[in-house]
């Protein structure tokens, strides 16, 4: 209630029990959870009222709120996730993990088996550990390539060793908490590396049917548009108010499938293709296994590049993944966390003798899809893998790969930025290219060199824009001739720099001249250089040089190469550098005095350069007022 109503009511005499507008925390606690008043005048619209019915939207759109025993309502909006929900997300996602598991032993040149334990166990630690319970990890096509020439010249062991240091790389690096460089990979690489993956994925469908002809093709064709078909039917909005939300519909025209090709009309579909045509499934739990390699240099001198490769690439499309996924889910969740999640899941698996992965985008955002939100299905979703080896081999066998093919298809449809084409005409050249040139490395090479590329290319492009921005405006104060700088100053504005000086001081008329920094700011030795040169080509003209309003951190790269740099310091007390003092503060400095700001050595030796520049100056201008 406002407080002009509060007054009024009490000049009426007026009390009332039952606020018109209570705050968050007791419209939290009525029933009805309105903000109307029972009595009274019409309430005018306030902040308070704005908070109060904000708050009843939020807690009206999320879960019950939990209330504390004091009283104090707290408003939470954590999203109650059902158990039965996340145990069919984790089956759904394991079930889309086993073609692409077998597809990339086979790239690797490694037996199928290696392929699903490393799956499994990628799984389970990275749900156990990881920070984004909606990313999911397994064997990537993006190690597997990698490993690909170490199996073909080394043998299976080499790589066992290989995936355990990679591991332990990254243990490294989520102890150095170096996941936040992924800040510096800009959004343009982001959609790029989406759009890459997406083609990489269709292409890797479009191998299911190779091999194909007359009926079979035409059964497989058919298969993968029915399983699309359901999938986009059961998850349509006409159907969520009808299909139970538990259920995910990957998984149900996974199994509708399924069931129509092995119990319906197995007849009909005797030539449909199916998991155990690509490869045995049947297996042994994970035991485990040291890698049986020589202790010797010599071997990590063999490992250690795949080892760092595997490492940098698992870890950038680790955190793309986790990125995408948080954008999606809307939270935030720790890099490092997830780094260091991938490194023990790395290790295990060199432990036990599997081939090691990376986070996978495509599964990932089915397990989303699907509903998977907690650590719960996850684990599910590893140990569905562990139950397809064990004793599952039979059943997971027998369905047909067209309906796994259909599901991927959905997904690369989904994942794909359509509107990137249309974009490209909108936002600048740069960005356009940073996209194109991504997407493009990232089918034809690799994951790691696409992203490295788009982020020189961006960063280059910012580079260009920033150097052109510094200029310089000449001014007059007090026989002073005041040059102020604008825009950064860095290697890629030096030569913008210098043209601008140097045209403002071809038809200089005063004896002095400060270079006013209070808009610009000194990045790198560049800089410096360029500075110290204009500085030395005023000097030689007998005219004196003075530098203002330098900030603390420009001040510390003058003093980082105080060997190479040598001005003359003139700056704001603010930040505790030297500044432009009158006489007789430069006498107080010359006497040794406590001056305003606490000097370091390199400058105090500046203001005393400072002092005698300035008696000169002084002496001569007195000189030139007695002739006039």
């Amino acid at each position: 209630v406002t407080a002009r109503h509060a007054r009024a009511r009490s000049a009426r005499g007026v009390t009332s029990s039952n606020p018109s507008c209570a705050p968050a925390s007791s419209a939290i606690r009525q029933s009805s959870l309105q903000c109307r008043p029972r009595v009274g005048p019409r309430i005018s619209v306030t902040p308070e009222t704005r908070r109060c019915r904000s708050s009843v939207r939020r807690v009206r759109a999320v879960s019950p709120a939990a209330v504390s025993a004091s009283g104090d309502a707290a408003v939470t909006e954590t999203e109650n996730h059902p158990i039965l929900g996340q145990i069919l997300a984790g089956i759904t996602v394991s079930l889309a993990m086993v073609p692409e598991s077998l597809a990339f032993t086979f790239v690797a040149g490694v037996s199928p088996i290696v392929g699903l334990h490393a799956a499994a166990l990628m799984g389970l630690c990275t749900a156990v550990f990881g920070a984004q319970p909606g990313v999911i990890s397994g064997a990537a096509g993006a190690t597997a390539v990698v490993f690909a020439p170490l199996v073909a010249s080394h043998g299976v062991e080499y790589l066992f060793a290989a995936v355990l240091l990679a591991g332990a790389i990254q243990l490294a690096a989520g102890a150095a908490r170096l996941g936040k460089l992924i800040r510096l990979v800009p959004n343009t690489c982001m959609i790029g590396f989406v759009n890459g993956l997406a083609i990489v994925i269709a292409g890797a469908q479009l191998g299911t049917f190779r091999g194909l002809a007359g009926a079979a093709l035409w059964q497989q064709i058919g298969l993968t548009l029915l399983t699309a078909l359901l999938i986009k039917t059961l998850a349509h909005d006409r159907l969520r108010k009808v299909w139970p939300k538990q259920i995910p519909a990957p998984l149900a025209a996974i199994v509708i499938v399924t069931v129509l090709v092995n119990v319906l009309a197995p007849d009909f579909f005797a030539l449909a293709k199916t998991v155990g045509d690509v490869a045995a499934v049947a297996g042994t739990l994970p035991v485990l296994h040291l890698p049986d390699v020589p202790l010797t240099f010599g071997t990590l001198r063999v490992i250690a590049p795949f080892a760092a490769s595997v490492a940098a690439v698992g870890l950038i499309e680790t955190l793309l993944t986790q990125q995408l996924v948080d954008e999606t889910l809307e939270t935030r969740t720790s890099t490092h966390r997830e780094v260091t999640a991938q490194g023990v899941g790395n290790v295990v698996c060199g432990l036990f003798g599997s081939m090691g992965g990376c986070a996978m985008i495509g599964q990932s955002v089915i397990h989303v899809q699907a509903g998977g939100r907690t650590m719960v299905s996850g684990v599910t979703c590893a140990l569905a893998i562990l139950a397809y080896v064990t004793f599952g081999s039979g059943v997971i066998q027998r369905v047909p790969i067209a309906a796994l093919t259909g599901t991927m298809a959905c997904l690369v449809v989904d994942i794909f930025d359509w509107e990137s084409f249309s974009r490209s005409r909108k936002i600048p050249k740069t960005d356009a290219c940073v996209i194109g040139l991504v997407t493009l490395v990232t089918v034809v090479t690799n994951l790691a060199i696409a992203v490295f590329a788009g982020v020189v290319l961006s960063a280059l492009g910012f580079a260009w824009k920033s150097a052109k921005k510094v200029n310089v405006t000449r001014v007059v104060e007090n026989y002073v001739a005041v040059y102020k700088l604008n825009g950064p100053l860095f290697f890629g504005s030096v030569s913008a720099f210098r043209e601008a000086v140097d045209a403002c001081f071809q038809n200089e008329t005063q004896k002095t001249v400060a270079l006013d920094f209070s808009q610009s700011k000194l990045w790198d030795s560049s800089a410096l250089v360029a500075v110290d040169d204009a500085a030395s080509k005023m000097e030689s003209s007998g005219v004196a040089v003075t530098l203002r309003y330098l900030s603390p951190d420009c001040a510390t790269l003058l003093k980082k190469a105080g060997d190479l740099v040598e001005v003359r310091v003139g700056a704001d007390p603010v930040y505790q550098v030297a500044t432009d003092y009158g006489e007789i503060d430069l006498a107080r400095a010359r006497q040794g005095r406590k001056t305003f700001v606490k000097l370091e050595p390199w400058q105090k030796e500046a203001l005393l350069r400072q002092t005698s520049k300035y008696k000169l100056f002084n002496s001569v201008r007195r000189g030139e007022a007695r002739d006039e």
